[in-house]
């Protein structure tokens, strides 16, 4: 469901029969084996995973990237790539950290561009912080995060000057310290900000289970002399038990989770000031269970803006605060839907400083930018279209051009576009097929574009903002050349209701021959914030569906309605009935596979993981006469045991629609199971609680049906690492012993 986990969903299971097991870890000659096409397996960056230039970023007007022990750049006046510091310049400048070829096994520690000093970076090692000038190659500023001999502090960011860093101890106490300049010898500055009280009330960490693009807890004034927080009362929502089984005794590590229909922690924004050393807190008001997301900096420091989303989040008020004294100044502006809205980017204010700003908003049904001004109400549209804008980028140095990221040339591309403030001289600036995803310079004169399409690895190129080409960085070669690769294909289909197009992913087994009848996987996901067939490398295909391909089996993806990036009224048709337009949408899908004459009617199989696993158990037990085997990860059973935030936005609360969660609730109806399901579940699954599967499992038994199960031991809501070819052995063994 979140987004950190979505671009991991291709993966699956583990179970309990082996006939298969020892073909599958058998490397044959042109196909590859689940450790070169699973993340976390020890071949897949070398054998399939397609070539990319490590750590390339901008280094101020430098674009940079790792070759070998050297971060080499390149000028836009000077196209050469050339050393500007190396693992060995930061073992001289710094002597006490053993940065070495042992020590770091040839590997750069962890830096990062300071946006308001172009020529610096900070590097932080195991135990210390440093601002390092790349041109002079000397330590501008220092702090240790040391505490003993282990850190003991956990970074959380910068101050916008460097000068300061806000930080968490391992108590859980908040707090900035100085960054001494390194002549310096007096004792660093320390303030606590706060301390959390147990897990009952938290500072300065996301809030809202991460929804609303909330990604963070803690944000710097522009001036760099405040910090904004958010403060979570969770003490109202009862601590769930998650169970740690890594001690010799187990022992439980509960976390407050906030299930649909019920109390939700209550959200307030703290403003600390350095130069006073006191909070002050802004008085929003209200229903305490509302929703504080999208917090924005006026540029000069003074007031500070929220978007404040009702808990039905049908109503928001983007509000502007004093910081000095906490009191509400003006409401800019108030959007409403009768569904729901969801607000995910901040405001962004113009660099000219005068008030105007741009605003995200779906309000005429596509996500598009906005401009408003704080002295002036409303808002002007600028973009406009059947599309979706996807990010915002930045503006020009002059501030008369804005650059962003949209869906413009088609629902499957994302491209770089250009346009005035006036809404005209709108420009693709990428306009080759692909999926592309683009960072700017400092100074706003050219950019990164690494892009990649169905038959285009992976390029990354340095562009200017009249969209020329200034120098190709790479061009990846085909890692599936020598493979035998499955015909892949992208196709649409028209949905049961006549009008709404449907994109599909299709891919055929090698050796493909018409004459023949394949078994079938439908792989799924299905619901909001996911997109799976795209014009990326392999039109979005994940690693699995190529093995399962290679192997004889048809695998095919559908995006039906609330799936994203199609807009406001695609996504929303599944509002009040999750698990209802989409089912019809993949059955849209199965009727078109029935109809080619090569695919098995017998043997259609479904897998899909989250919002996924949900489609595939729902598939199987509604649709038991279609489906023979199913895998199901993570599913969502009863959204009731859903979270607040993202269940209600979807289904509104129990209480407003109980028929809406009857009908569901998997659990239910689990005596309808007919055909051979597989359910997986993370142990401390903190997204989509255990207690689903297990629910699930408990009415089978008492219904008389017989699912099979694999659970993962300290796996969250998906399975990482080198665990996930396992994973991904076990759907492919159980989709070979039952389909």
């Amino acid at each position: 469901m979140k987004k950190s986990f979505l671009q991991i969903l291709l993966a699956g299971a583990i179970l309990l029969s082996g006939s298969a097991l020892h073909s599958y870890a058998q490397d044959a000659q042109g196909l590859y084996s689940l450790e070169e096409v699973t993340p976390g397996g020890s071949k897949f960056l070398s054998n399939y995973y397609p070539q990319y230039l490590p750590r390339l970023q901008w280094i101020g007007d430098y674009c940079t990237y790792q070759e070998g022990k050297q971060i080499m750049g390149i000028s836009l006046q000077d196209k050469t790539p050339k050393a500007i510091f190396s693992l060995q310049d930061l073992g001289t400048i710094l002597p006490n950290e053993g940065i070495n070829d042992h020590m770091y096994n040839g590997r750069f520690p962890y830096y990062f561009p300071l946006a308001e000093h172009p020529s610096q970076i900070a590097v932080q090692t195991w135990k210390t912080i440093y601002i390092i000038d790349v041109p002079t190659k000397k330590v501008v500023r220092s702090l240790s995060l040391q505490t003993g001999e282990r850190s003991a502090n956990e970074l959380l960011e910068l101050s916008p000057t460097a000068e300061w860093m806000i930080a968490r101890s391992e108590s859980g106490e908040l707090f900035v310290q100085q960054l001494l300049p390194s002549e310096k010898k007096q004792e660093t500055l320390r303030y606590t900000i706060a301390q959390n009280e147990e897990d009952k009330i938290v500072y300065g960490e996301a809030v809202h289970q991460r929804e609303f693009g909330i990604e963070k807890g803690i944000f710097w004034s522009p001036d760099g002399t405040k910090i904004a927080f958010y403060r979570m009362d969770q003490s109202m929502v009862a601590p769930y038990p998650i169970v740690d089984i890594t001690p010799h005794k187990a022992e439980q590590r509960p976390v407050r989770y906030p299930m649909a229909g019920e109390p939700s922690h209550h959200v307030t924004l703290g403003v600390f000031d350095l130069k006073t050393q006191r909070t002050t807190y802004m008085q929003t008001g209200g229903d305490p269970e509302h929703y504080l997301t999208n917090i924005t900096w006026a540029p000069d420091s003074k007031s500070l803006f929220i978007a404040e989303v009702s808990r039905s989040q049908s109503h928001n008020e983007v509000n502007r605060y004093d910081v000095t004294t906490g009191a509400r100044l003006a409401t800019l502006f108030v959007e409403e839907d009768a569904k729901y809205i969801e607000p995910q980017s901040p405001m962004l204010f113009h660099p000219s400083n005068d008030g105007r700003y741009l605003w995200l908003s779906r309000k005429d049904g596509y996500n598009h930018l906005y401009l408003g001004s704080i002295h002036h109400p409303g808002l002007q549209q600028i973009t406009q279209g059947a599309w979706e804008v996807t990010a915002f980028k930045g503006f020009s140095k002059d501030g008369k051009t804005i650059f962003f990221e949209a869906t413009a040339a088609s629902p499957l591309e994302t491209r770089l576009y250009s346009i005035g403030l006036n809404g005209k001289g709108f420009t693709d600036l990428t306009p080759i097929e692909g999926v592309h995803h683009t960072s700017f310079n400092a100074s706003m004169t050219a950019f990164i574009d690494t892009y990649s399409s169905p038959s285009v690895p992976r390029i990354s190129r340095l562009v200017n903002t009249k969209g020329k080409e200034i120098k190709q960085l790479l061009k990846a070669e085909n890692p599936t050349a020598k493979a035998k690769m499955p015909e892949i294909s992208l196709g649409t289909l028209t949905a049961h209701d006549g009008k709404t197009t449907l994109y599909y992913r299709l891919l055929k087994p090698v050796n493909f021959d018409p004459n023949k009848k394949y078994p079938t996987i439908v792989y799924v996901y299905g619901g909001p914030h996911a997109q799976l067939v795209t014009k990326d490398w392999l039109a979005g295909a994940g690693g699995w569906d190529v093995y399962m391909a290679q192997r004889g089996y048809v695998v095919f993806t559908l995006d039906n309605r609330g799936s994203a990036n199609r807009g406001r009224d695609f996504e929303q048709a599944i509002h009040r009935q999750v698990g209802t337009v989409e089912m019809d949408d993949q059955m849209r899908g199965i009727e078109f596979l029935q109809e080619q004459s090569w695919v098995d009617r017998d043997r259609i199989g479904v897998y899909g993981w989250s919002f996924g696993g949900f489609m595939t158990t729902n598939l199987m037990l509604t649709h038991g006469d279609v489906f023979k085997v199913g895998v199901a990860g993570g599913p969502v059973i009863d959204w009731s045991r859903y979270e607040v935030m993202y269940g209600e936005r979807y289904n509104d609360s129990p209480q407003e629609n109980p028929e809406g969660y009857k009908r569901n609730n998997l659990a239910l109806r689990a005596g309808d199971l007919k055909g051979r399901l597989l359910l997986i579940h993370g142990t401390v699954d903190n997204v989509v609680l255990w207690q689903h599967a297990q629910a699930f499992v408990e009415a089978c038994i008492t219904l008389r049906s017989y699912p099979d199960c694999m659970f993962y031991p300290g796996h969250e809501h998906n399975v990482h690492g080198r665990d996930r070819v396992h994973l991904n052995q076990t759907i492919a063994r159980y989709f070979e012993d039952h389909l």
